[in-house]
């Protein structure tokens, strides 16, 4: 079996259309992304101005065979002035899930975060209900921390979510 070639790239303006509808569409976002309707143009101008490349956040579009199938996009947080890490997450069209996109997506984004940046720690967030992003992180190397009771709002309820971690020095499991 052919194994797509996935990658990292800027987000080109030939895909906002679909990027656009993973931010801004509850059926291709998917039940756990869902947050309520939000300005569609302002990400437009964001991009017109820095790319959304930015040294407090970087967002990449992921491909399959060249193919625009998501983004991956990270925040620089910090515990304290001398030690930032970066939050990260990534999100797929619907056609794009369940077949190893998303794991090998993110595998790669751990590389490049880690090749790019000095920090020792990354982060990601989950619901405790999306299962799929919990496996996805735990095969590329992340560790469950814990459970943040009432994180996040979606759907009229306060939702408990998984917090995951990477050190640079943990290691990474082959894919």
């Amino acid at each position: 079996m052919n194994q797509e070639q996935i990658s990292l790239r800027p987000i080109a303006e030939s895909d906002f259309p679909q990027f656009l509808a993973l931010l801004n569409d509850p059926d291709v976002m998917g039940e756990h992304l869902w947050s309520g309707w939000r300005q569609p143009d302002r990400i437009r101008r964001v991009w017109g101005e820095n790319g959304l490349l930015t040294d407090e956040q970087w967002t990449l579009a992921i491909t399959a065979d060249g193919e625009f199938c998501g983004y991956a996009a990270a925040m620089r947080e910090s515990a304290s002035p001398a030690a930032p890490y970066w939050n990260l997450g990534a999100q797929l069209l619907p056609g794009a899930r369940g077949r190893g996109i998303g794991t090998r997506a993110h595998r790669l984004f751990v590389d490049y975060l880690f090749a790019h940046s000095p920090v020792m720690r990354l982060e990601a967030e989950t619901e405790s209900t999306n299962r799929a992003e919990q496996r996805v992180l735990e095969k590329v190397g992340f560790t469950r921390e814990g459970v943040q009771r009432a994180q996040t709002f979606r759907d009229g309820e306060w939702r408990d979510v998984v917090l995951y971690s990477l050190l640079r020095t943990d290691p990474r499991p082959a894919l």
